[in-house]
């Protein structure tokens, strides 16, 4: 059966997102969700996701296993702070209007974006009691969105997870909040035939995508992949922002699209201090490089 242009760019992004969660160990939601809410709704696309992430963080989980002990502690508080937040999260996606559940997604996900871009970094002393607050406010953003990559990366960075911390961190807590949220659309009925008509077009795609990215990780600098990646993100959310503003007649047609013009502004900027960066410590590692070789090279001198 042919697929229509939802189905297909549905299987497209998925394909995509999954190869980046591969790689990264996240990004499957926050590359997908802003996509297909041009197509569909929170109501519908949600337990689909949902469904997929309980099985996608239980692999993610396994295969970094032995860092569990490093990590679980510093990650429990996050945890006590999610069953609140899921159950407040998927009250609101019952009763609140689609539209503007849309716009609270795009508008809470783009300065999460833009932050990791911009490398913000701002050392948080009280970690664990910032852990329940922040574990509530996770919980109600991912039972509403089944987006919490960027806020978990962003929080992580911050407070220097090393590689060992970051992956299981994730997963420990993305499994918990994606179960949690498995359970809590269950008994509120949220789970439709809409909704399970989307899993055959998402499930390949995971399988393809997810060890697709490992693979690919090897292969190019995982940082630069990081930063394209959170820069289509950025000019995504911004297109979708603009379309649903639009949509919904807030603002005439073509000024909503000045948010992507000021989104594609701003990541253009971040992108162009980003490589200029990277271009410096390129060329220093090299000037060091020289330096080292010449003093090594100093007692063949006569």
């Amino acid at each position: 059966m042919a697929l229509d242009q939802a189905a297909l760019t549905l299987v497209v992004i998925t394909l995509f997102a999954a190869t980046v969660n591969g790689a990264l160990g996240y990004g499957f939601s926050s590359l997908t969700v802003p996509v297909a809410l041009l197509f569909y709704t929170n109501r519908v696309l949600n337990p689909a996701l949902v469904l997929v992430e309980v099985a996608l963080n239980s692999y993610v989980l396994f295969i970094n296993r032995r860092s569990i002990p490093q990590v679980w502690r510093r990650v429990l508080p996050i945890i006590g702070g999610l069953i609140p937040g899921i159950v407040i999260g998927s009250l609101v996606l019952s009763y609140v209007n689609p539209g503007i559940t849309k716009i609270v997604t795009y508008v809470i996900l783009l300065p999460l974006i833009l932050f990791q871009a911009a490398g913000f970094r701002r050392h948080i002393r009280a970690e664990r009691a910032v852990g329940v607050p922040f574990g509530t406010g996770l919980g109600v953003l991912y039972s509403v969105t089944t987006i919490s990559g960027p806020p978990l990366a962003l929080l992580f960075n911050n407070q220097g997870y090393v590689r060992q911390e970051f992956r299981p961190g994730l997963a420990i807590v993305r499994i918990v909040e994606s179960t949690v949220t498995a359970i809590a659309y269950y008994l509120l009925g949220l789970y439709s035939v809409s909704s399970a008509d989307l899993l055959p077009l998402i499930v390949p795609s995971v399988i393809i995508g997810i060890p697709a990215g490992a693979f690919l990780i090897r292969h190019i600098e995982p940082e630069v992949f990081r930063r394209v990646c959170m820069s289509f993100d950025a000019w995504v959310v911004g297109f979708g922002l603009s379309r649903t503003v639009m949509d919904l007649e807030m603002v005439e047609s073509p000024t909503g699209y000045l948010v992507l013009a000021a989104v594609a502004a701003i990541d253009c900027v971040l992108l162009y201090r980003f490589f200029s960066q990277r271009r410096e410590q390129f060329v220093e590692g090299l000037s060091g490089q020289a330096a080292t070789g010449a003093t090594w090279a100093k007692p063949d001198t006569p």
